[in-house]
């Protein structure tokens, strides 16, 4: 069985069948995403999500994060998982997704067709205003017009549905040597704790949004 099918399964059976995330009084996030999300050559403890949820439960422990990233995942992998994450009725749903389509190449029409499958499959069961997209772009060896064509289709989504919207979520990590592993690709610890820093404010809102 390969590795990212086992994450997909664990991440399944931790949702419904783990303590933490079922306990009742948490707000529950969802990050669907790729190995950027699960944390690739760091651990997941490391990886953004796990950062955000400390910094947002600080002594008291009100939200559990949920990391549905899966290495290697591409934009059509997420909406093939999106249904079954959202059984477990999660009060925030995050979408960053489509690194993975840049860098094969694929489609942008079919990435920018997935996202909104996605984020409209989240919409019949999550809020609006609870609902964050994370943009990507794509790496300037592909060419300036699939760039263009490619880093378009997230602010266009995000204005259409009306999301909250994190432009690009490695600003600030892409390309820079003392952010990522030796790949140039995946952010090393230095570069997640840079990440969750920089989108902390788009969560701490949504979470005391919800508590008012």
């Amino acid at each position: 069985m390969r590795l990212d099918t086992i994450r997909a399964a664990l991440i399944f059976l931790l949702m419904f069948a783990s303590g933490s995330f079922a306990e009742e009084g948490k707000m529950k996030i969802v990050f669907l995403g790729d190995s950027l999300t699960a944390g690739y050559g760091v651990g997941e403890q490391s990886a953004f999500p796990a950062l955000i949820e400390r910094e947002l439960n600080g002594e008291r422990e009100r939200v559990a994060v949920v990391n549905a990233g899966v290495s290697g995942d591409t934009t059509a992998g997420g909406l093939r998982r999106a249904k079954w994450l959202l059984k477990s009725k999660p009060d925030f749903f995050v979408v960053a997704l489509g690194a993975n389509d840049a860098l094969r190449g694929l489609p942008v029409e079919k990435a920018e067709e997935n996202l909104e499958g996605i984020l409209e499959l989240v919409l019949k069961s999550v809020p609006r205003e609870r609902v964050v997209l994370a943009g990507m772009k794509a790496p300037p060896s592909l060419g300036p017009e699939y760039v263009q064509k490619f880093d378009a289709i997230y602010p266009k989504i995000a204005r259409r549905l009306e999301l909250k919207f994190i432009p690009f979520l490695l600003e600030g990590v892409a390309g820079d040597r003392s952010k990522n592993l030796p790949d140039l690709i995946h952010p090393n610890e230095s570069g997640h704790r840079v990440i969750a820093e920089r989108v902390l404010p788009v969560f701490k809102e949504l979470v005391e949004g919800k508590r008012g």
